[in-house]
């Protein structure tokens, strides 16, 4: 079986196409990140119900995104079809996010104050699920994408 790095390598276009989605992806982080500490800090949520909400802005503008710039030949299929795949994957990604993003904060709390603490797990909960979303909405919600 060929590894993630392996294909990656092996095939330029996805490099491009994994850059891209990185790309999007850092504009994501910035609209989770701002959303995330606005809810948390300003309007008291939760951490967790801030994380969600954060999270599920943040989804809705990468598939806009992915949509249109990393893979436009996906605009050939119905967006029915494709939305809920894309949204599958990532409520698995937000499930992912927000166990790491709340057991990481815990741990960080002892020893980094806060908002660093919880920015700091967000982002390597960010890192995280980058690669589960490429790599599942890769092979899955846009299979057969040249």
């Amino acid at each position: 079986m060929v590894t993630f790095v392996e294909f990656i390598r092996s095939n330029h276009k996805e490099l491009v196409r994994f850059v891209k989605f990185a790309i999007v992806g850092t504009i994501g982080a910035v609209v989770d990140f701002s959303i995330l500490n606005l809810m948390h800090k300003v309007f008291y949520w939760s951490l967790l119900a801030s994380n969600s909400l954060s999270f599920t802005c943040a989804v809705l503008s990468n598939f806009t995104w992915n949509r249109l710039w990393t893979f436009p030949e996906s605009r050939e299929r119905p967006i029915r079809t494709q939305l809920p795949q894309f949204a599958l994957v990532n409520v698995i990604g937000l499930g992912i996010n927000n166990l790491v993003l709340v057991n990481l904060a815990a741990l960080f709390s002892h020893f980094i104050p806060d908002p660093f603490d919880y920015n700091l797990a967000k982002a390597i909960a960010i890192i995280i699920v980058l690669f589960w979303n490429f790599g599942i909405n890769r092979i899955w919600t846009y299979r057969g994408i040249e």
